[in-house]
């Protein structure tokens, strides 16, 4: 496909992609669709209609999922088929539906998205006009051929409005955000978060003169000009390139890692002052104001167990910090989000504790950590946590269980050690469950029996004989 989309005009997108999200060892997300995080992204947003062009299935399955996290509304869909692909009436059908769907009194954007066959076939989203009726078009590609996790495709379309939020600046007067314009220097927060965790950074900024700007990706299209206006960026989540990019573009400096635990707190204050020429005095008043709780917030919800993590989100380092700080001992942190400047300092904050940091981790890597280090708990994406619970290994999901916390400040210090001691202490459990279960739903002991399965090996020989020869024929016929 990757090949085809080249063929078809497309290489200026996909070099863009491989420099701003380069593969690791896999070349594939080994996560659910990266489509998805552009999605998500667009069905939050207020006033901001999404529509999808690709196979059916696919549009299917991220429809689903899209409404299994709560989007609450449509998801619109340009259907295809094979001579409409080949004839180009796809891309006509295309500019059709956003000129029936831009109603400025609904809408404030549209965003179109192409996913893999259309991107390979070289549907053209950038000949969309700009702008119907007032009603802004967005026109992104998604393929999983060019964007190796959904993590990475929020960014995609965060980027992609950030830019064309740019330029009406840049054309002149814009409307102002809903709640008006901060008194004092923002600074806009770029990644999802946990709700309290943007109100309680701005508590950590108020000392230092500061206020938090809006969270990007944003909830609405004028927040895209308040995150512009900021005075610097904080990059929570250290992989949105396009983001980062459009933001230097309009001059704002870039602050990597998070205020998260004792130390990653105490540096961040320290960066974001730098950033704003904040006096030493009142950084250190910001400081002064939440160290100490953020200490004891540690202290008072200790971890005791050895703990792998691995996910896909971008926090993955953050949380080990926190972890780590809590009492954890945490051998191997792996992320499928790739090495950027901004996570550097957490990264070698890590490694300093003796922690192996793996960025472009594949479920390879997770698995063979976890598998090798024995942990008292292994915290991971679906997969790892299945394969874990099959070694009665206490596990949590990342997604559902650790991102959906607080983790800034002295919220975050001690959000985790409930959950985390809950699972470790669930070891006998999950002993005794393996015992009972043990050799259950595997190999000839798969599906539903109600006695014991009608083995035949003979014919399984039989069987592989056939194998054995279509293999060898095969053979024989590529040395042909």
């Amino acid at each position: 496909m990757a090949k085809a989309a080249r063929a078809a005009g497309q290489s200026e997108i996909l070099d863009r992609y491989a420099t701003d999200y380069p593969v690791g060892p896999h070349d594939q997300p080994q996560s659910m669709c990266p489509a998805f995080g552009s999605l998500r992204v667009g069905l939050r947003m207020k006033r901001v209609a999404t529509v999808l062009s690709g196979s059916a299935c696919c549009v299917y399955g991220l429809t689903f999922v899209s409404h299994f996290y709560g989007a609450r509304r449509s998801v619109g869909y340009v259907p295809f088929n094979s001579e409409t692909l080949v004839t180009g009436k796809l891309f006509e059908d295309i500019r059709e539906s956003v000129h029936d769907l831009a109603d400025p009194d609904r809408y404030d954007a549209i965003v179109m998205t192409n996913l893999c066959v259309p991107t390979a076939s070289g549907v053209p989203l950038r000949l969309l006009p700009r702008e119907i009726n007032g009603v802004r078009i967005v026109g992104i590609d998604v393929p999983g051929f060019g964007i190796p996790t959904h993590a990475e495709a929020k960014d995609v379309l965060a980027g992609a409005m950030l830019n064309y939020a740019r330029e009406e600046i840049k054309a002149g007067p814009v409307q102002a955000p809903v709640g008006g314009k901060s008194d004092r220097p923002t600074v806009a927060l770029l990644g999802e978060m946990f709700p309290a965790d943007p109100m309680m950074i701005g508590a950590m900024l108020a000392p230092m003169g500061l206020a938090a700007g809006p969270v990007v990706p944003t909830r609405e299209w004028r927040e895209l000009y308040a995150a512009l206006d900021c005075g610097a960026v904080a990059a929570i989540h250290p992989f949105y390139t396009a983001a980062i990019r459009e933001f230097q573009a309009a001059g704002r400096p870039v602050v990597g890692s998070a205020p998260v635990g004792h130390d990653g707190t105490a540096a961040w204050l320290a960066g974001i002052g730098e950033a704003f020429n904040v006096p030493a005095a009142q950084i250190a008043a910001a400081q002064n104001a939440f160290l100490p709780a953020i200490k004891g917030a540690l202290g008072g919800a200790p971890i005791n167990g050895t703990i792998t993590l691995s996910g896909y989100e971008g926090s993955e380092l953050l949380v080990a910090r926190l972890l780590i700080e809590s009492g954890a001992n945490v051998p191997y942190v792996g992320t499928a989000c790739p090495k950027t400047p901004w996570s550097a300092a957490d990264a070698e904050w890590l490694r300093a504790k003796g922690v192996t940091v793996k960025y472009r981790a594949s479920l390879e890597d997770d698995l063979s950590a976890m598998e090798a280090i024995k942990p008292d708990l292994a915290i991971g994406t679906t997969p790892v946590v299945q394969k874990a619970k099959e070694l009665a290994i206490p596990a949590l999901y990342f997604t559902n269980l650790i991102s959906a916390r607080p983790l800034m400040g002295p919220a975050g210090a001690g959000s985790l050690g409930q959950v985390v001691n809950a699972a470790i202490a669930g070891k006998d459990r999950m002993d005794r469950m393996k015992a009972f279960f043990e050799g259950v739903g595997a190999g000839d002991t798969a599906g539903v029996w109600e006695g014991s399965p009608n083995l035949r090996p003979d014919f399984r020989a039989q069987h592989q004989k056939k194998l054995d020869k279509q293999a060898r024929a095969a053979a024989a016929e590529q040395m042909i």
